[in-house]
């Protein structure tokens, strides 16, 4: 049960990055053999553990470490092997991106076999959208939703248009791509994230793009160790963000987030709706930029539109930021976000109808949510629907919301983050 909150103060490390954790993991796995790779900080999450187990079973010696006494990091040992093929299904879990990574690199292994799994919302997620491009490269693959068998192929690069834009798709060609002959060419409608070209390229791996917007890669290149720490995962750190920008008197201070320009949009509204953001001590790790971002909750929220090239940079906080226009004074619109509807949930449809519960005044699109505001909040019984997303999105609408609110399927913030809750509570906020 949660219920409303006095201001939110404090200072928080959201947890390490899903997507980088993800890449780091296949990357190091797909190095020459010789010596280990060393991943620090890496998201210790049910979805990244999936992708880990699946490299086991394929061959891949794994070494885990936890946070030392003397302040040293947590870290992942990756030792790359001869590629081999699991003697059980892969169980993906609720991994998408799991699941789509995985079928670009072991379709292009010749005489690899394999089976990927999912639980039953992965099962139902659309797959096609990788396997179709991978069958046009060669791939033997059966199935467009879970299970997925493979039988690896000598795959033949090819010019993809994506008619998505997708940072899993992209990156599936892309792991197909380094292992196939030719030259494997992508082009989306509007760029995804880019942490696969941005890690390749710190590996010493040519990328190739050109005035109309592809990006290629030619195959048989190699790469050796890598050394990755992952920062902060901005999608975790984005309900923080959008609580600490809805309670009256709050100051969050969210360290080391990654603000990958192609991640970035949730700041981009926040700005936008009027919300008092800040970014200190800009880096860069290992081509990811890095920095501590502070949001204040002392100022009138506006509406604002989402919709466009805007989408990918922030599909996954669609949820969150639709709570933050319930309290923006006008009518927000979301469009052209249809992809949220094939995600763990139909999170257009269960955004909509627990609002809607809570009081607020939206209505649903084909492809968004319109939303007008402000409203008040009053509690109320939210079925998550077993997708993180949406049960932290909840959890901060409670935070506003007059009485109490029982989230069901909280759970399945393990897959993200499994700490939020803790977090929330650190800061101020109310559970019971």
């Amino acid at each position: 049960m949660l219920s409303a909150s006095g201001p939110l103060v404090g200072t928080v490390r959201p947890p390490s990055d899903k997507s980088l954790t993800h890449r780091a993991y296949i990357l190091a796995a797909m190095a020459e053999p010789g010596v280990p790779s060393t991943i620090l900080r890496p998201l210790a999450g049910e979805d990244c553990d999936a992708t880990l187990a699946a490299l086991v079973e394929c061959g891949h010696d794994i070494e885990r470490f936890e946070a030392w006494e003397n302040g040293e990091e947590p870290m992942t040992l990756v030792q790359p092997g001869p590629w081999q093929s699991p003697t059980i299904p892969l169980d993906c879990g609720n991994s998408g991106t799991t699941m789509r990574l995985l079928c670009g690199v072991l379709a292009s292994r010749p005489g690899l076999s394999a089976t990927l799994i999912g639980d039953p919302s992965l099962s139902r997620r659309p797959m096609g959208r990788v396997v179709v491009p991978l069958r046009s490269m060669g791939a033997e693959i059966s199935g467009e939703t879970a299970p997925l068998q493979i039988e690896g192929q000598r795959l033949q690069g090819v010019d993809y248009e994506s008619p998505v834009a997708s940072a899993q798709v992209k990156s599936s060609l892309l792991l197909a791509g380094l292992n196939a002959s030719g030259t494997t060419w992508i082009k989306e409608p509007a760029q995804s994230r880019d942490h696969t070209e941005r890690m390749l390229d710190a590996l010493g791996v040519t990328l190739m793009k050109d005035d109309d917007g592809r990006i290629g890669v030619m195959g048989g290149q190699t790469w050796g160790p890598m050394l990755f720490r992952v920062p902060g995962d901005v999608s975790s750190a984005a309900f923080l963000m959008v609580a600490a920008a809805l309670v009256p008197g709050s100051q969050v201070r969210l360290i080391d987030v990654g603000v990958n320009p192609t991640r970035t949009g949730i700041l981009d509204v926040l700005e936008a709706a009027g919300a008092a953001v800040s970014l200190d001590i800009p880096r860069e790790e290992t081509g990811e930029p890095v920095a501590d971002v502070t949001v204040r909750g002392d100022c009138p929220l506006s509406a604002f539109e989402v919709g466009g090239p805007l989408v990918p940079r922030l599909i996954d906080e669609i949820p969150v930021l639709a709570v933050l226009a319930t309290q923006c004074q006008g009518r927000t619109c979301f469009r052209d976000a249809k992809e949220l509807r094939v995600k763990e949930s139909d999170r257009i449809a269960v955004m909509a109808h627990g609002l809607a519960s809570m009081g607020a005044s939206v209505e649903e699109l084909e492809d968004g949510l319109a939303i007008s505001g402000p409203t008040p909040l009053k509690g109320a019984a939210i079925d998550a629907t077993g997708d993180h997303r949406v049960a932290m999105a909840f959890a901060v609408a409670s935070l506003i919301a007059e009485g109490v609110t029982t989230i069901t399927g909280t759970e399945s913030v393990r897959t993200s983050y499994p700490d939020f809750l803790a977090d929330l509570m650190s800061l101020g906020g109310s559970t019971g």
